[in-house]
């Protein structure tokens, strides 16, 4: 079964205007039907023009579906806000809120707020991974002079593992030190894994703490040795940076974190059937 596919002209004509994107809401948040505490029990409520709310047609008790939401207290209208997500679902590097700005007419700050909104809602929770992981770090950070790599300054630490054929998680780091990197990866990958590294002496105790170990010798100019590799989780890293370094220009180590979770939810979800959007 190939992929669905979820256009610009299917979003048009599923959401043509606010009410509709706001009827989702109220259906995607009460499936079963509204509640109303007045009445006791499920009733049909009606859509108040004019307003982002649902009255019971019994009492008048309003329920107001964007509470709670990214979209509360937002003048930006909904059907902006969903074609913004549905920008940032179909793109796969990112789109910038400069972009945003000049194709809305929105402000800067706007499209600034509307990405991070939307940011907040892309860190998952993914069980701990298994099989055959592959664990690297890197730095991410604006191009300045002195020492490049591990322990560069100004810029900021990211560890990340990947199942092959599966899922990524990657996480903003204090440091690449031992009690650190150890911490993380036994926390999300299962014991008894095959977890291939470079020779980073951060890894040494792998074997110890109940991993199947593999090294391959970077400093050796050796980068493929039969299936002890760690091009996955380089290729993620690769797709990152191009996307910061090429859309977004500079991140903020404030704020990277929400990054790694956009493209992490990426790269989670690129098999999926349903698209992206939905």
């Amino acid at each position: 079964m190939n992929k669905q596919r979820y256009t610009i002209k299917d979003l048009q004509n599923e959401f043509p205007d606010n009410d509709a994107c706001l009827e989702w809401i109220k259906s995607h948040r009460y499936p079963d039907g509204i509640y109303c505490p007045k009445c006791n029990k499920v009733t049909k409520h009606h859509k108040v023009a004019g307003r982002p709310c649902y009255e019971c047609d019994y009492c008048g008790h309003q329920v107001y579906p964007l509470a709670g939401t990214i979209f509360h207290k937002s003048a930006t209208p909904l059907k902006a806000w969903f074609e913004v997500i549905h920008r940032m679902a179909s793109t796969r590097c990112g789109i910038s809120a400069k972009q945003i700005q000049r194709e809305f007419g929105v402000t800067y700050k706007t499209a600034w707020r509307m990405f991070r909104q939307t940011r907040t809602l892309l860190g998952e929770i993914t069980p701990a991974l298994c099989g055959e992981v592959e664990a690297d770090e890197t730095y991410i950070g604006g191009v300045g002079q002195g020492k490049r790599g591990r322990g560069a300054e100004n810029k900021t630490a990211v560890i990340g593992i990947v199942q092959r054929k599966g899922k990524v998680i990657a996480s903003v780091v204090p440091n690449v030190k031992r009690s650190t990197i150890v911490p993380f990866v036994t926390h999300n990958v299962q014991p008894n894994s095959v977890v291939y590294t470079d020779e980073f002496p951060s890894y040494d105790h792998f074997t110890r703490i109940g991993f199947k170990h593999r090294r391959i010798e970077h400093g050796a100019r050796v980068y493929v040795n039969g299936d002890i590799h760690t091009n996955r989780i380089e290729g993620f890293w690769s797709l990152v940076k191009r996307g910061i370094s090429g859309v977004y220009h500079a991140v903020s180590p404030k704020y990277l974190q929400s990054y790694i979770d956009e493209y992490s939810f990426r790269y989670n979800h690129r098999d999926d059937k349903v698209p992206m959007f939905k």
